[in-house]
């Protein structure tokens, strides 16, 4: 995939995850991309470890894949930067 696939797919991941995941996320539209980005490898990673796949591809598996690596990356930038 090209970068701008890369950056869709990103968005697309990111976006999802953070309406899936609750609480108030205050981040904008770039660490939402960025943050999708690194959970699409997340999930790629994820995914070959257990046997199901990569997110080599734009379809249904790699975005499944792309959300989980991105709520799981979501989850560790909450844990990061909580304030209590």
């Amino acid at each position: 995939m090209g970068i701008l696939t890369w950056i869709i797919f990103g968005l697309i991941a990111g976006a999802i995850a953070k309406l899936i995941m609750p609480g108030n996320q205050n981040m904008g539209w770039l660490l939402t991309i960025i943050l999708g980005i690194v959970g699409a490898f997340v999930g790629g990673w994820i995914g070959s470890m257990l046997g199901w796949g990569t997110v080599e591809d734009f379809d249904i598996k790699g975005i499944l894949l792309a959300v989980v690596g991105a709520l799981v990356v979501l989850w560790i930038y909450g844990m990061a930067t909580k304030r209590g």
